[in-house]
């Protein structure tokens, strides 16, 4: 395992299990989420970003009321939940306090991801608790969730964040220590695999077996969420949580467990997710000095567009045309259609005066926008 692989990473997802976080099922693991945070906070100290994707509330509920089996129906789950995410953000808040560090809850569904509104202001939401310093610590909301918006598990949950923030690294944190060639329960000529690039079809074959009684998910939720961080650009590693200094040891690029590596280059498939993009919702006209920004590198500011075409809705995918009626840009606008005709041409201290709020203080971020070449190819 090369060190550099996840060395280099200055913002991860660590993502714990239920297994994990709740002991097998004996109650929340107050000494091991203790330690997570320590690790997490010396990370913080290397000055690292840090969002924490953990299971537990079910089975902390479960717990809590006495039920030693995982209840089928969707009802009781919820109920489970709601109970369990009590005190399981009292415990996390209390860990991290001891070294100095505010934590944040977020609970989210796929809804939340699926609908570009949605995603964008969780992304908003996130990116700024990460600027604060903040610890973001995130699980399925499972008090609302049904079958059909359910992630299922959250090693999915952990790599559509980490698509989401753009991290560079996923810690997937098990009570296995690593990825085999076969289950090694079964098959004792089964070999740890270091390292893999995520996405590898045989991978699927060799992570056999489901989850404990406790969590719902598997070695093979864990390498299918690994393609899917690997195609926005992040290393996947999965581990032991019970290894000694796991996450500082991965953070600093040492050979523990399993790395599954990125082929893909991180913002590319946002990138690639723009470029492809037929439906766009509108257009904004711009003038040459928005144009010789964007050019540039920079954000598209209100006071660069001349006018709005079309009508939609704040993380809609729009078109930036240049003066000469030709498109120059593609991307995700912070504003609806409304608000935008409001503040174009106006400068970013005006929004606030204008709207009475400020979403951002661009109209389009850099990173929500590719740049169209007039020959119709595309560059970020």
């Amino acid at each position: 395992m090369k060190p550099t692989r996840l060395a280099a990473a200055k913002r991860l997802v660590v993502k714990v299990g239920s297994a994990l976080v709740t002991n097998n099922g004996a109650g929340l693991d107050l000494a091991a989420i203790d330690d997570w945070a320590r690790q997490i906070s010396t990370l913080h100290e290397r000055g690292k970003e840090v969002v924490l994707v953990s299971s537990g509330a079910i089975a902390c509920g479960m717990q809590r009321l006495g039920w030693r089996k995982r209840p089928q129906s969707v009802h009781q789950l919820q109920a489970a939940a709601a109970v369990g995410q009590m005190g399981l953000v009292q415990v996390y808040e209390g860990a991290f306090a001891k070294y100095g560090l505010q934590t944040a809850q977020i609970l989210l569904t796929h809804d939340d991801l699926a609908d570009r509104k949605r995603y964008l202001n969780a992304r908003s939401t996130l990116t700024t608790l990460l600027r604060l310093g903040v610890v973001p610590i995130i699980n399925e909301n499972d008090t609302v969730v049904t079958d059909e918006i359910k992630f299922g598990d959250n090693d999915t949950l952990g790599a559509l964040v980490a698509n989401l923030i753009e991290a560079e690294a996923l810690i997937i944190l098990t009570d296995q220590i690593g990825l085999f060639t076969a289950d090694p329960r079964k098959d004792p000529t089964a070999t740890l695999i270091t390292e893999a690039t995520a996405g590898d079809e045989a991978l699927e074959g060799m992570a056999g077996g489901a989850g404990s009684s406790i969590g719902k998910g598997g070695m093979i939720t864990k390498v299918i969420a690994a393609k899917r961080a690997g195609k926005s650009g992040a290393h996947t590693a999965i581990a032991s949580g019970r290894e000694t200094d796991a996450i500082i040891r991965l953070a600093a690029g040492e050979a523990v467990g399993t790395l599954l590596i990125s082929d893909t280059q991180p913002l590319a498939a946002r990138k690639q997710w723009l470029a492809d993009h037929l439906q766009l919702a509108g257009r904004l006209l711009l003038d040459d000095g928005a144009v010789n920004a964007l050019n540039a590198g920079k954000s598209l500011l209100p006071i660069g567009v001349v006018s709005i075409e079309g009508d939609f809705e704040r993380g809609a995918a729009v078109a930036c045309i240049a003066p000469n009626g030709r498109e120059i840009a593609r991307g995700l606008s912070n504003y609806g259609s409304g608000e935008a005709r409001l503040i174009t041409r106006k400068s970013t201290p005006e929004i606030e005066s204008i709207l009475g709020y400020v979403d951002e203080p661009e109209i389009i971020h850099r990173d929500n926008l590719i740049l169209v070449y007039y020959s119709g190819s595309m560059k970020s």
